[in-house]
């Protein structure tokens, strides 16, 4: 009679160990896809709509804008959308499947994103390590799990970094065709910037780790610097798309916008339990991570503890240079491969086939939502839309996807920091700004989140009147606009 292999034999723990980590990298791919694609929240980000109306407008008008087509304060004044491509992309699936296949898209995206991940980190980690990786890697993407184009970029953002590092361990130059990658991209998102922060490092790496001539290797990466800024400047923005991503770092305002505060350490999150996690480990296990390494993953974190948006960077890229030093410290001599991709990736697309067709039995509506004052707008007759407005910041969006003009929207890098900080000081119910504003803009109406103090200071304004409020919106009229208005035009009151 056969006998069977012991439940200890090498042989059987290496294949249980693979196809553990194989369900491992596919339980997290179809979870994150479920995420996106089923959490309301993922909508929940007035930048969506604005980056729909680019789109909208690039198809219809067949170029790129190099001025403001969209508000009414800095309409004709210069900007270029710098995350085009993705406008584009996320524009031609709404026109075709809606709000149901943006979502989809997006949760392809960010599954797409995991598994790339996963089966880098895969080769150095066993199925529990790789479980708890995955969890802490989604709960520090959370912040950023939003339907808007940095996602559609998170999946370059890892080929790029993961074939920087097999350059690197090969003793050779990163491959000629990552410069043709950076062209695109530079024009999903503005995150390219972190390609050249994950390059500078592994490339002063390879020149102090030569031999006694230095020269080829100075030579070779070079070049693919050199294919690189060319790369880069493949875009609608020529020479800006450089400066572009530290403008918006260097802005005095970021901390009106939620994304650019600092994380909260006043409760425990999966951003501290990563932190926590990933000290205990190196500490304890006396991980030996190459100095320009750890240099990067220090300043990724420090860009974390001052903007939680770099939280979703350094929760992809800080795994993929941490991994192999830490499955050293383990043990491990080498790489281990994670099997055959082909059943994975059936088995995660016959899962998303049945999630879309859920989805799409239950397509998604956008009705009222914090960023999205659809009711309120709808009482606002169409001549008085057309007049100026003063909006809450993070409603603009949702106007400029409606052809309403803004007062401003989610392009804070176009107003600057001076109008964000005079819009902030409006909304936060200083009333001599706002009648300064009010004068300077000829304001005729005003749509608020009810939060906002200007929402209550408005209904006490001599000659302004409330329409409408409900609990996403508050909009208020001038009396002289209103009565200005056609009969029929009137709005409705509450």
């Amino acid at each position: 009679m056969a006998t069977l292999p012991a439940a200890d034999s090498p042989a059987q723990t290496l294949r249980l160990s693979l196809g553990l980590r194989q369900i491992v990298l596919l339980i997290a791919c179809l979870s994150i896809f479920w995420i996106v694609v089923f959490n309301p929240r993922a909508l929940n980000d007035g930048d969506t709509y604005w980056h729909l109306g680019a789109g909208a407008w690039m198809l219809d008008h067949l170029r790129v804008p190099h001025t403001d087509p969209f508000s009414y304060t800095h309409g004709g004044k210069p900007w270029v959308p710098h995350e085009w491509l993705s406008e584009i992309i996320m524009t031609l699936v709404y026109r075709a499947a809606g709000w149901t296949g943006i979502v989809v898209l997006f949760g392809f995206a960010t599954a797409l994103s995991m598994g790339l991940l996963l089966s880098r980190l895969g080769r150095w980690m066993g199925p529990i390590a790789l479980a708890a990786t995955a969890w802490l890697v989604v709960g520090c993407m959370w912040v950023g799990l939003f339907t808007r184009p940095h996602l559609l970029a998170l999946p370059v953002m890892i080929i790029w970094t993961g074939a920087l590092l097999d350059a690197r361990a090969a003793g050779r130059a990163p491959p000629m065709w990552l410069a043709a990658l950076l062209v695109f991209w530079a024009n999903l998102h503005g995150s390219f910037v972190f390609g050249a922060l994950v390059a500078a490092p592994l490339a002063l790496e390879a020149v102090l780790d030569a031999p006694r001539n230095p020269w080829p290797v100075v030579k070779s990466w070079g070049i693919f610097a050199g294919a690189c800024l060319v790369a880069v400047l493949l875009t609608p923005n020529g020479l800006h798309a450089l400066t572009y991503p530290f403008q918006i770092m260097s802005m005095k305002t970021l901390n009106g916008i939620v994304e650019w505060l600092p994380p909260d350490f006043r409760s425990m999150s999966e951003f501290q339990a990563a932190i926590l996690f990933t000290l205990l480990v190196c500490l304890s296990r006396g991980v030996r991570v190459p100095f320009f390494r750890a240099a990067l993953v220090l300043f990724i974190l420090h860009m974390s503890l001052q903007h939680q948006r770099h939280m979703l960077v350094l929760a992809l890229i800080a795994p993929l240079f941490l991994a192999e030093p830490i499955g050293r410290s383990f043990g491990r001599k080498a790489p281990r491969y994670l099997g055959r991709p082909l059943l994975p990736a059936v088995l995660f697309a016959l899962g998303a086939l049945v999630m879309i067709g859920m989805r799409m039995a239950d397509p998604v509506v956008r009705g009222d939502a914090v960023t999205t004052p659809k009711t309120a707008l709808s009482h606002v007759p169409a001549a008085l839309q057309a007049r100026p407005v003063l909006n809450t910041y993070s409603l603009g969006g949702y106007l400029v996807f409606r052809g309403v003009k803004p007062f401003i929207d989610g392009r804070a890098d176009m107003y600057g920091d001076d109008f964000f900080s005079q819009h902030m000081r409006v909304v936060r119910g200083d009333a001599a700004a706002f009648d300064k504003v009010a004068a300077k803009y000829h304001l005729d109406w005003t749509i608020l989140q009810p939060r906002e103090p200007l929402a209550k200071l408005m209904d006490s304004k001599p000659g302004w009147r409330r329409v409408y409020s409900d609990r996403w919106a508050v909009v208020h009229a001038r009396v002289a606009a209103l009565e200005a208005l056609p009969p029929r035009a009137a709005p409705i009151q509450p």
